[in-house]
């Protein structure tokens, strides 16, 4: 994976369409820290999944219905959550959104 190391981002850098009402784009990384724009499509699913990486979402825009560690709340603009390493997490979409992703180290598997 190449690094993204730009002083500055905007947001016209390409998004991937990953299927199923949902798309990324890389905002930004090196191989401590990464940062991702997560779209989705209203009712679109970000499957229960858990891995080694930190992570830190926060919700941009719209409304998600979020489960980490098989606990459950809605969240709104503004809202967030900070699911630990090796914990199950995921996300349905309840309003069209956007979500940001801040995982450290790197996802070399994206």
């Amino acid at each position: 994976m190449e690094l993204k190391k730009d002083l500055f981002f905007d947001g016209d850098s390409k998004w991937e369409d990953l299927g199923n009402g949902v798309s990324r784009q890389f905002v930004g990384y090196n191989t401590q820290l990464m940062m991702v724009a997560v779209k989705f499509e209203k009712e679109a699913i970000g499957p229960l999944h858990q891995h080694f990486h930190s992570q830190i979402t926060y919700v941009a825009k719209g409304k998600f219905e979020a489960s980490v560690d098989g606990n459950t709340k809605i969240l709104k603009e503004g809202d967030g959550f900070f699911p630990q390493p090796n914990i199950v997490h995921g996300v349905k979409c309840l309003e069209a959104g956007v979500l940001i992703d801040v995982f450290s180290p790197v996802r070399e598997d994206f």
